[in-house]
């Protein structure tokens, strides 16, 4: 079973066919999805989308960009929406250097007051950084450490070195895996997927973001999974079934689903 650990439903550009899509999961060996929240428009729409879908789960946070409209009293949303049941992270928070939409400065506050509240509910963190990769892994490490180790999560749509990603899976994190590795460009996350143990990585689309080879730019969907796969096992010469399951066992255990 396909286990898509990041995907994005709720957003437009599937507005006009999210239900036929939904229900088309199945059929493309789809079993269960994590939906995670960016803004603040995004939480109630995620709420929706995990009481209407049996297979649907969700992270509540708010991403990098968007956290110029965060406030206390958001974070008292985000604070009752963890604790809903088919609710199992926080995210996707983190920093992002490369559009820097919101000052550095508010980036890092609200970061850190996402994983202190990750840390409150005792739920995984779902991480985005772009163009932050150093002080990124700074935040965590400190973060974990200060925590005893009980901060854990998933990196998304990882994009450092496979030395970098070991100091993350050195410390429980999770390696997100997403269609970037089918590209020509991908070459630093292949070295990953090649470096790491399989039970260190996780699956993901980004959707409607960041389709595979080869319809790379065009919309994605948790069925074009199938392709993420079939590159990790090329890489690894391992079976597709064998990296299916496994990554779906780590999604179980990354979001308490087991």
């Amino acid at each position: 079973m396909i286990f898509d650990t990041h995907a994005h439903y709720d957003d437009e550009a599937f507005d006009e066919d999210r239900d036929a899509v939904l229900g088309s999961l199945a059929d493309g060996g789809v079993g269960l999805v994590v939906n995670i929240c960016a803004s603040k428009e995004s939480l109630r729409k995620t709420e929706e989308l995990t009481k209407k879908y049996p297979f649907m789960y969700g992270a509540v946070g708010i991403h990098p960009d968007y956290v110029g409209e965060l406030d206390s009293g958001i974070m008292d949303e985000l604070s009752q929406l963890a604790d809903e049941e088919k609710i199992v992270a926080i995210g996707e928070i983190g920093l992002d250097y490369y559009w820097d939409i919101a000052p550095r400065e508010v980036q890092r506050k609200w970061f850190e007051q996402q994983l202190s509240l990750a840390l409150e509910k005792d739920l995984p963190v779902v991480i985005h950084s772009r163009e932050a990769t150093n002080e990124t892994l700074e935040i965590i490490r400190r973060t974990y450490l200060e925590s005893e180790g009980k901060l854990r999560g998933v990196i998304h749509c990882f994009s450092g070195s496979a030395e970098i990603a070991k100091e993350y899976t050195d410390m429980g994190f999770y390696i997100g895996v997403g269609g970037v590795v089918t590209f020509k460009n991908g070459k630093k996350l292949k070295e990953v997927v090649e470096a790491l143990p399989l039970d260190k990585l996780v699956i993901e689309t980004d959707c409607p973001y960041l389709a595979p080879v080869p319809y790379r730019g065009k919309r994605n969907d948790s069925t074009l999974l199938k392709l993420v796969i079939e590159e990790i096992a090329a890489l690894r010469g391992m079976t597709a079934e064998e990296v299916e399951r496994v990554t779906e066992e780590n999604a179980r255990r990354l979001y308490g689903l087991g």
